[in-house]
């Protein structure tokens, strides 16, 4: 909950003008509702993407103060995170209602970022694999990837969420190579391969080399660094190098 319109448009317009996009490194900026239509305008015609951090499963209906795929879509958004930890623990949402986010987004054809992660007192407990496979599996029942292209996995430690503690790049390396495991049980190695998973959890211009480094990180869902425009710049051109 960053960014009112008009420090949204500030912030797009100066990310257009100070950030060349090279390679195959993407950049996709996720604002609130409130400022998505102004940075989507904005982004028009180069190849940055607006994406929403959030959308109901329903098309339509009595579910007041929420935002459904078709509305998205009209406005010609077609990127949504979905699952967030925020999301799953400040406002409830369960593994089944993330499940039915998940497949409204993607029947509209729509890219989903879907993610997942363990809490602090689970990963003490050793829990962090049990975890992860409990929200692929309920996250992603019934869900047919025929492209893989369309799904995006974030790995969240949520210990590690706006706290300023990173996951040690082996910490990160292990929890995404099972994640990629058990992908490719649900659904087949090449597919596995082909889905993109991210790093999510204080990354920063200090720490993102490392973790850009690690064989099954295929990029970064930045929070708090994403909002100096300086250091994620920063970020871009080291994930431009290595990812």
């Amino acid at each position: 909950m960053n960014k009112v319109p008009s420090e949204a448009r500030v912030f797009a317009r100066e990310l257009l003008k100070n950030l060349k996009l090279n390679g195959d490194t993407k950049v996709w900026v996720f604002p609130p509702f409130v400022s998505l239509y102004v940075v989507k305008e904005i982004f028009t015609g180069s190849e940055f993407v607006a994406g929403a951090q959030n959308a109901h499963s329903q098309r339509s209906g009595a579910f007041t103060g929420e935002v459904s795929v078709p509305m998205l879509k009209d406005m010609g958004i077609d990127h949504v995170i979905i699952g967030h930890s925020e999301r799953r623990h400040l406002f409830g949402e369960t593994d089944e209602f993330i499940n039915e986010k998940v497949k409204a987004a993607l029947s509209e054809g729509m890219t989903v970022i879907l993610c997942i992660g363990e809490t602090l007192d689970e990963r003490k407990n050793g829990k962090t694999f049990d975890v992860l496979k409990d929200q692929l599996t309920k996250d992603l029942e019934g869900v047919k990837i025929e492209d893989p292209d369309k799904l995006v996995i974030a790995y969240e430690p949520v210990w590690a969420i706006g706290t300023g503690v990173v996951a040690q790049p082996y910490q990160a390396q292990e929890a995404m190579a099972y994640v990629r495991e058990r992908l490719e049980e649900m659904y087949s190695k090449d597919k596995s391969e082909r889905i993109s998973c991210l790093y999510g959890g204080s990354m920063n211009k200090e720490n993102c080399q490392e973790l850009f480094l690690l064989p099954d990180v295929d990029g970064g869902l930045i929070g708090g660094a994403s909002l100096k425009l300086d250091e994620f710049i920063e970020i871009y051109k080291t994930a431009s190098k290595f990812c």
